[in-house]
Parts: C-alpha cells; structure tokens; sequence
C-alpha cells in the first residue's frame, strides 16, 4: 500500500526490518559496547520476530572467544576494539544463529581509553552473502550518547547494504 502524502518515513529500525522481510532474510547481533542495546532497538518494531533472529551480548574477551569463535591470535594481534574484532564477531554470530545479515559492535564508550584507542572509537561489523566489513566510527559525547549513536549508525550501515542489495538484483533483473 503506498503511502499517503505527509506521511512520517517509518523509523530506521522499521525500514530495516521492511527491508530484510521484504527480501525474506533474517539477522543476529553481536554487541560489546552497545551491551544489548542495539538488540533492544531492533526488537522494539512489532513482527521483528519474522526477521530476527537473537543475539549475543560478549561484552567479555572471553565471551568473544568462545561463543563467537574469536580466535586468541586475532586477539592478541588486533585487540577487541579494531576491525578485524568487529568483523569476527558479526561472522561468528551469523554462522551461530545461521541468519542472513548480522551486525557486531565493539569499542570504547568509556570513561577511559581501552587498547590505547580513545573513548568514541567504534568498530561495526557487517556479515551477509559475500560480504564481511567494519566500519570505523569516531563518536563523541558520553557513554550512553556512543552507545546510541553506535546503534543508529550500525542500522544506518545495514540499511545501506541492504538498499544497494536491492538495486542490484533489480538491475539484474534489466
């Protein structure tokens, strides 16, 4: 059904779950510094259970290690608040949940810097069909301002993904 002029555009949480029903996919979360919350957003839109599936808070290295199947040498190399963490922890969850898209977050929220990285570095990770990246975010504010703006911008990112998914199938499809 088409939408009414004037009519509000549906919350980001809403157009990405639209988004991931429309294309019949599902997706999991990895969260550390967001400890919960970016699930939490995401299960706020009703019928998200169609597309959600669950998510792990490993807010511990420990956690990351052995639920997620984050290797000690990546680890020990990267630490838990680069990249490659964030990247590992979205193919870890997508590969424990078996779902389409998953998204991981990692950093510093603060108060104090954590891995010599400053508080507001953030790492998001995407895992879907061929793709495995991080995004780097450099946020300011105070623990809970990173921590939402972590969850707007890792939804943000895989609304992105998901509208250039759709464009290519549908140039494909020409």
């Amino acid at each position: 059904m088409p939408e009414q002029p004037g009519t509000p555009e549906p919350a980001l949480p809403t157009r990405v779950f639209l988004a991931l029903r429309a294309g019949g996919e599902t997706l999991a979360t990895a969260e550390s510094l967001t400890g919960g919350r970016l699930a939490a957003l995401i299960t706020d839109v009703p019928g998200v259970s169609a597309t959600y599936l669950g998510g792990v808070v490993s807010y511990a290295t420990e956690v990351k290690i052995s639920l997620l199947g984050i290797s000690e040498q990546l680890v020990e190399e990267y630490g838990v608040v680069s990249a490659e963490c964030a990247s590992a922890m979205a193919t870890g969850v997508r590969g424990l949940t078996g779902a389409t898209w998953a998204l991981a977050t990692t950093g510093v929220a603060g108060p104090t810097v954590q891995e010599g990285k400053p508080v507001g570095t953030v790492y998001v990770g995407i895992a879907g069909p061929g793709l495995v990246e991080a995004i780097e975010l450099n946020l300011d504010g105070d623990r809970p301002t990173i921590q939402a703006q972590t969850c707007q911008r890792a939804l943000a990112a895989l609304e992105s993904v998901l509208t250039e998914e759709v464009r290519r199938e549908s140039r494909a499809l020409r």
